[in-house]
């Protein structure tokens, strides 16, 4: 698995939309593949948190028939944690500040989605 690769799709998201603060990305089962986090964050603990919010959601999804889960996102006084699906074995997790424009960041985040998939999958 290329990490630099995947840091670089991280750190690509991070520079090109204001309010990203923190990514990681990590497998479905909560284990930590790659984080581009402050050293303050618990990085394995932000995966393993992160795969069960996004199990959480998938069942929701799947119980009220609304089709594929893309993402869920927990909102905080002080910004907000949006998990992405990546596939069916990965997530993504971005930590946004209170400036994080969350619609630009669900369009923006597709083709990194994408991009980081095809690394998981030995395709980049």
């Amino acid at each position: 698995m290329n990490h630099e690769a995947l840091t670089r799709e991280m750190r690509g998201l991070r520079e090109q939309l204001a309010g990203v603060t923190d990514t990681a990305v990590a497998a479905v089962d909560g284990l930590l593949i790659v984080s581009d986090t402050d050293q303050e964050i618990d990085a394995d603990s932000l995966a393993a948190l992160a795969a069960a919010s996004l199990g959480l959601s998938r069942r929701m999804v799947a119980m009220t028939e609304r089709g594929t889960l893309r993402g869920a996102v927990s909102y905080g006084s002080r910004g907000c944690a949006a998990v992405y699906a990546v596939g069916d074995h990965a997530l993504f997790v971005v930590l946004g500040d209170e400036g994080l424009d969350l619609d630009r960041l669900h369009r923006e985040s597709q083709p990194v989605l994408r991009r980081i998939d095809t690394i998981l999958t030995g395709g980049g």
